[in-house]
């Protein structure tokens, strides 16, 4: 090998590891953030779910908005806006995803953080069964286990409190449902979003200004603070994603699937240990199975990546 060929090659290697500690800086960023994202939910326990979400739909609009003309992808969006069937299964995928804004926000603010946590932890899960039935993707033993370890979870609840984790089983089923809709789409995350953001917008406005009897439908009544609060709910959406999409490029699906387990810890430890939310028993035995079913889907997982070249 020649030396500009070595030096060629050393380039790559530095400029690949390089990208991959970026990846891991970014997925770190978006799993944090998401994580800790029931601490600004919080600070608006005194204002509807409904009401939050409509501003979480406006402010999105405005900051996507931007980032769509700043990163310079105005003509693909256009693009994508002259295409009636992918409008129409972003319409779809939107209605998913607003119920999946709406349950979160009611769940924390409602003192449901740990059913949140215990949804958000099932949905890797929910979405190899996904997989199976949509992708004709093959279940294979470790990940047959780990599937039926989360059902035995679901089921000890059911039987012990003899009611189904249904927060839980609503944020999982309408996230994962979403992801399907939005894999099989294939449109960049920011524009899809800003499309599927647009198409809730009418409904946003609507309810904002005819059905909102709130004291703080008025921004004008509101405190600085209190609006500062509000329009955040748009960088609380979109920054996430924004380190999401940048740590999917430069690290495998793969990989980045070990980072997803970071936001729903968060949020178990910050219902236990900050909001004192209290963790019944059969809670507790529903997230050991969930844990065990995690630990042999990780576990399946990085042998896939220790095989391949």
């Amino acid at each position: 090998m020649t030396s500009t060929a070595k030096q060629s090659q050393a380039t790559n290697l530095a400029k690949d590891s390089t990208s991959s500690h970026s990846g891991v800086f970014n997925a770190l960023g978006a799993y944090l953030l998401w994580g800790f994202a029931p601490i600004y939910f919080k600070l608006l326990t005194e204002i509807a779910a409904g009401e939050i979400l409509m501003h979480r739909v406006i402010w999105s609009c405005v900051f996507l908005l931007i980032l769509v003309i700043v990163m310079k992808k105005w003509s693909q969006f256009i693009a994508l806006c002259k295409q009636p069937k992918v409008m129409l299964n972003l319409g779809l995928s939107a209605s998913f995803l607003a119920v999946n804004w709406f349950l979160f926000i009611w769940a924390v603010n409602n003192d449901h953080l740990l059913d949140a946590s215990l949804g958000y932890y099932i949905n890797p899960l929910f979405n190899v069964a996904l997989g199976m039935i949509f992708f004709q993707e093959k279940l294979k033993r470790n990940q047959a286990i780990a599937v039926a370890l989360a059902v035995i979870g679901v089921l000890v609840q059911l039987i012990t409190i003899g009611s189904l984790p249904l927060i839980s089983l609503a944020l999982a089923g309408s996230f994962g449902i979403y992801g399907l809709l939005r894999k099989k789409l294939q449109v960049d995350s920011f524009i899809g979003l800003l499309i599927e953001s647009l198409l809730m917008l009418p409904i946003a406005l609507t309810y904002w200004f005819l059905f909102v009897e709130s004291s703080t439908s008025n921004l004008l009544n509101n405190s600085s603070t209190l609006n500062f609060t509000l329009i955040m709910a748009g960088i609380v959406t979109t920054a996430p994603l924004l380190c999401f999409t940048a740590a999917a490029k430069r690290l495998t699906l793969t990989t980045l699937g070990f980072f997803q387990y970071l936001g729903p810890s968060i949020m178990f430890l910050l219902a236990t240990f900050y909001y004192q939310e209290t963790l019944k028993m059969a809670e507790l035995t529903t997230f050991i199975f969930i844990w065990s079913a995690l630990c042999i889907y990780s576990l399946d997982s990085l042998k896939q990546i220790k095989r391949k070249p």
